[in-house]
């Protein structure tokens, strides 16, 4: 397994590979789980070359206290992934690498799908996103890109800037990974004891039960529901949860049975904020 620290190198090194082969993008910040892995395995699956990157971008986290409990854990990282193969070429730059004497973000307009949600908590958050997308995107050059759906609202605007800067690359939208009692697989839940790591499983729970009753109820009532359950649930503080259009991420209303809707949530266990979303 290689692992390149500066862009030259890895550019140098992708320039070497036979133009017919396939390449495939995981864009990851470290703390790899079982939830990276079968980005990697998918993205291994798809194509003959594949690059694992592992950046903890400054330029997306809106809180310097979250910046600063972000795990780094490279050695560790780099052992996993060598677990999966020994053929994933690894790019872990600095961010004076990766963002010069300036670390600040471009500016984009993503159309409304960065204000709502995620959006509405977290200033300039998506700004970061996208910078840092677009820039491995445009060094990298791959022809796949992969992204979990635990970050759905996150894989929509990516599908919008690759839209928007025409960048030739298809974006991979890869299924939520949960832990035995359904908990979506994030580095943070590290952050959380065990008794609270399965406490906080109730999230994927009232999901569950969300999906079933949006079946024969309207959106405001599943809604209402949802944080009836979390009034009454100790150490879960609902932050928000919203039922949209899958595709624009507008809050709904009134159901239509030709489009899709998608239910998001987020949740503070003991300071420890976590995120998910479901299909309905």
């Amino acid at each position: 397994m290689l692992v390149f620290k500066t862009k030259k190198e890895l550019l140098d090194y992708i320039l070497t590979l036979p133009k017919k082969n396939k390449l495939g993008l995981v864009p990851t910040m470290g703390a790899l789980h079982t939830g990276h892995v079968s980005l990697v395995q998918k993205a291994i699956d798809e194509n003959e070359t594949v690059v694992v990157s592992i950046f903890v971008n400054p330029t997306q986290f809106d809180n310097k206290e979250d910046l600063a409990k972000y795990p780094h854990t490279l050695d560790a990282d780099l052992e996993l992934l060598s677990n999966v193969s020994e053929d994933i070429l690894v790019f872990s730059p600095s961010a004076k690498e990766v963002y010069g004497s300036k670390i600040k973000a471009k500016k984009y307009d993503f159309e409304g799908l960065d204000t709502v949600m995620e959006g509405a908590f977290r200033d300039d958050h998506f700004n970061g996103v996208g910078t840092i997308v677009e820039a491995l995107l445009l060094l990298v050059k791959p022809d796949r890109a992969y992204f979990g759906e635990k970050d759905f609202q996150q894989l929509q605007i990516i599908r919008k800037l690759v839209k928007q800067q025409e960048i030739p690359v298809e974006i991979v939208g890869c299924a939520i990974v949960r832990e035995p009692h359904g908990l979506a697989m994030s580095s943070r839940n590290e952050r959380l004891s065990k008794p609270l790591r399965q406490k906080a499983s109730f999230i994927y729970r009232t999901l569950l039960a969300a999906k079933e009753k949006f079946g024969t109820e309207n959106a405001n009532s599943v809604l209402n529901w949802i944080k009836e359950q979390f009034e009454e649930e100790e150490g879960l503080e609902l932050e928000y949860v919203e039922i949209t259009d899958a595709e624009t991420l507008n809050p709904i209303t009134t159901k239509n049975e030709k489009l899709k809707y998608r239910a998001f949530i987020a949740v503070y266990a003991d300071g420890v904020r976590l995120i998910d979303n479901i299909a309905l």
